[in-house]
């Protein structure tokens, strides 16, 4: 492609964008695809020869557009926020021409500097104290853009290990970093983004959750007590990530309460505004800003609600030299003949190095396209697109709230609402997967304390009252469905009939394919619920055995287990999630044995099985009673069906047989399902 062309085809790419945001409500929200469609569609190596730019993106349509997610769609209400905006897309074009490599101030003065006077712009317009700002010459405070939140928490997270690493090697010079590494521990709220555990994970230092108060705010009291649990097990605590704007329903911890406490015991306290923090921009949110003066590091995402395309980052720090401790290299291929002289023009001008501030050595020159965007919308702009989202959330809550079958099981804050049907989870999350499944709009699921909630979140910027209204009609019209599928499974299989294994299967294909966890830990199952929230039940279904039938669990072929399934098959009772996955897992029943531990196995599971049944939770008083003579008493008119008797080949167990008498020849045992104890046609008792 020649300069001439590239003029052609860049004309005809802005028309192709303009036509696609324009035209994205005729578009379904969801693609109608499954796993592996793209790779049915395309050769299984690359071309030779080179290919014409029409035979190209004549495939956008055909191949890529199929199979894409269009987050810019009105009826986007998933996760959070993902804009762009036309400034922001002609910045991020003149970057990528530049394709400077910003990692230092020789290496692209403008990228460096630009930056430094984007980030001061913006912490002013949220309302962050100086401290956090690149104003002054002696300010060891500033800004930097990062790629994600999850980079900068972990960024800082490393910062304030190294803190806590040097000061206690002050304290005792004969401790070595790994040992106070180890001892190390950092806090989070049990409402955290999974970031936060990421960081722990990759930072290797202990992470504890800490339980949040009923408004899903973590504070000041259940920080404390954690501290001092930890100090009197001889841990160290160093990092508290405070989030503002939670991921599953937009909490807002308490900054007031938790800075002293951080102050006070020198933990480093990072706080996480991804998405909140742009609705800072307008003073009537800032309120949830109070006490942000005592943290030692702040981080936002413009790439979510302030309309700068991914990825865009805004993180702050107090204190620069920490990052400057951790992350400070200076091999010889980044030294140069005027080395000494930048060094001292950085101190003089106050001129950030960003290298030191990051993980990777370069960095895209992101502060344009940010540039572009503050100016072209201005404060006053951003701020009505940020209340035009928080209102048009109002009006979606106060349309749930008019429905009696609907409740909303946290506040509403920002542009997100959070909503259930009343009732048991799996209502709510039925919903979910129809919704869907049908492509028409889009949401995901989240856990509030045990509940199942979807969230709804108001994303795009051409979102309108009328998209609300269509929405809402169109998860209350598929409520409407599911309960009333609900109400006439009931009239045929009411609740309190006690319905076994085998007719669940042959009533519902796809029972088990339940997003809420599982309450056994004796065999690990593997959970998605993102996956889950996006396919229907039969895709779940599908999916999941295949991810099953490749488990191999060493609790599998265990006494412990073989004894569990016993148990399970002879109460007769509708189980759990895990007892389903165990039979199939464990089938057939008593697994295969060798000739010589066959007898004393079988012998000790059947007299140890009303105790194991306890413990499982799956007894009754039915089992208070038990003794191996009960079937002394039984007569020959005994109800065949309280039997389950097994046939044998070689010793191990072919198939349970039901319904026959124990006396037929061929069937060497039966075993109760009153008591559980084994009987066969050497018992004379049943005569």
């Amino acid at each position: 492609m020649d300069f001439e062309e590239y003029r052609k085809r860049g004309k005809e790419m802005v028309d192709y964008i303009a036509d696609y945001l324009m035209n994205i409500r005729e578009r379904r929200v969801y693609p109608d695809v499954k796993p592996g469609y793209l790779r049915q569609m395309v050769p299984d190596h690359a071309p030779f020869d080179p290919e014409p730019w029409d035979k190209i993106s004549a495939d956008i349509d055909s191949i890529i557009m199929p199979g894409v997610t269009h987050w810019q769609s009105p009826y986007m209400h998933a996760y959070f926020p993902a804009l762009n905006s036309f400034p922001s897309l002609l910045g991020d074009m003149l970057a990528d021409a530049i394709n400077c490599l910003g990692f230092t101030w020789a290496s692209s003065p403008a990228c460096t500097e630009l930056e430094t006077v984007v980030m001061n712009w913006l912490g002013k317009m949220i309302g962050l104290p100086d401290e956090f700002l690149h104003t002054r010459s002696d300010s060891p405070g500033g800004g930097v853009i990062q790629t994600t939140s999850s980079e900068a928490t972990f960024i800082c997270l490393l910062a304030g290990r190294t803190e806590a690493i040097n000061r206690y090697k002050q304290m005792d010079y004969n401790l070595e970093d790994a040992e106070i590494n180890s001892r190390l521990v950092a806090y989070c709220s049990d409402q955290a983004h999974s970031s936060v555990e990421k960081a722990g994970l990759i930072g290797l230092v202990k992470m504890r959750y800490i339980e949040s108060d009923d408004k899903l705010s973590l504070r000041g009291d259940k920080l404390v007590d954690a501290i001092a649990q930890d100090r009197s097990k001889g841990l160290i605590p160093f990092f508290l990530c405070a989030t503002l704007g939670t991921t599953g329903a937009c909490a807002f911890d308490n900054l007031t309460e938790l800075g002293p406490i951080c102050e006070k015991e020198r933990l480093w306290l990072h706080v996480d505004a991804a998405y909140a923090g742009t609705a800072f921009i307008c003073p009537e949110f800032r309120k949830w800003l109070n006490g942000v003066h005592y943290a030692d590091s702040i981080a936002f995402n413009p790439s979510k609600w302030m309309m700068v395309h991914f990825d865009c980052t805004a993180m702050w720090v107090k204190n620069s030299g920490s990052l400057h401790r951790t992350f400070n290299v200076e091999p010889l291929y980044l030294q140069h003949e005027n080395s000494g002289i930048f060094l001292f023009l950085f101190f003089l001008l106050s001129i950030i190095y960003l290298t030191h501030w990051q993980i990777p050595l370069s960095k895209r020159f992101r502060a344009l396209k940010l540039w572009f965007v503050i100016r072209n919308f201005g404060i006053k702009g951003l701020q009505k697109h940020i209340r035009e989202s928080v209102q048009l959330a109002q009006k979606f809550e106060s349309l749930v709230l008019t429905d009696g079958r609907f409740e909303i099981p946290a506040a509403r804050h920002l542009g997100m609402v959070v909503l259930r049907l009343k009732g048991d989870n799996t209502l709510t999350e039925r919903l979910l997967k129809r919704i869907n499944s049908r492509g028409r709009l889009h949401c995901v699921p989240a856990s509030l304390k045990d509940q199942y909630v979807i969230r709804f979140t108001v994303t795009s910027q051409r979102t309108t009252e009328e998209d609300i209204l269509r929405d809402w009609n169109e998860i209350r019209s598929t409520a409407g469905e599911i309960l009333k599928e609900v109400n006439q499974e009931l009239a045929r299989s009411p609740s309190r009939v006690k319905v076994r294994l085998a007719e669940t299967r042959e009533r519902n294909a796809n029972f088990g394919s339940s997003l809420l966890l599982a309450n056994s830990p004796m065999s690990p199952k593997i959970v998605n619920g993102s996956f889950v929230a996006v396919f229907d039940n039969g895709d779940a279904v599908s999916q999941c055995a295949n991810v099953l039938s490749n488990l191999q669990t060493q609790s599998k072929d265990s006494p412990a287990m073989r004894r569990r399934i016993k148990g399970i098959l002879m109460t007769g009772k509708q189980f759990s999630l895990d007892s389903h996955l165990d039979i199939v897992q464990g089938l057939p029943v008593g697994l295969p044995r060798t000739e010589n531990r066959q007898k004393s196995e079988s012998d000790a599971e059947t007299q140890n099985l009303p105790d194991m049944l306890e413990e499982e939770g799956e007894t009754d008083s039915k089992f208070d009673d038990y003794s191996p003579d009960i079937h002394k008493s039984r007569s020959l008119s005994f109800d065949q069906k309280d039997y389950i008797f097994e046939e044998r080949k070689n010793g191990d167990l072919i198939s349970p047989v039901k319904h026959k008498s124990p006396l037929v020849q061929g069937y060497k045992s039966g075993i109760c399902k009153k008591c559980g104890h084994e009987i066969s046609p050497s018992h004379k008792s049943v005569e």
